[in-house]
């Protein structure tokens, strides 16, 4: 099955404008082909652009929720929060204890299938391809 946009039926307690997306760990030294088994899945609201729409996510923090899955750990499940400046970062500790990743550029960022974003991670910059939107 291709990736590619889909639309479910409202069936859901989402707002309009909220997608879910799927991201997977693109090629790098480690992973050469890529890899299934890294990733994640988010829940943001998303403008006409697919762009994060920051004022959709203001009114309806709780519903965006991030998920980091590796095939040889836990996966950690958080929020997306937005830091003073602008920048988004995805918080998997609400007290603020346990380690976050970054959105580089998120705020410039396009969420559509076959785009490259990147993360700062704890152990560095990776690049992630979007490989399914799906409309909620």
């Amino acid at each position: 099955m291709s990736p590619e946009k889909t639309n479910k039926s409202p069936n859901h307690k989402f707002p309009d404008g909220f997608s879910k997306i799927r991201l997977r760990l693109a090629r790098e030294p480690d992973y050469p082909q890529g890899s299934q088994q890294h990733g994640y899945d988010l829940v943001v609201p998303l403008d006409r652009n697919g762009r994060i729409d920051a004022a959709q996510w203001k009114s309806h923090r709780d519903l965006c929720r991030v998920v980091h899955y590796r095939s040889d750990e836990e996966h950690d499940i958080g929020h997306l929060v937005r830091q003073p400046g602008g920048q988004w970062k995805f918080r998997y500790d609400i007290q603020g204890d346990e380690e976050e990743a970054a959105g580089y550029h998120f705020a410039d960022e396009r969420f559509t299938v076959g785009e490259y974003v990147s993360l700062i991670e704890d152990d560095g910059t990776h690049t992630y391809r979007v490989v399914t939107v799906e409309t909620l």
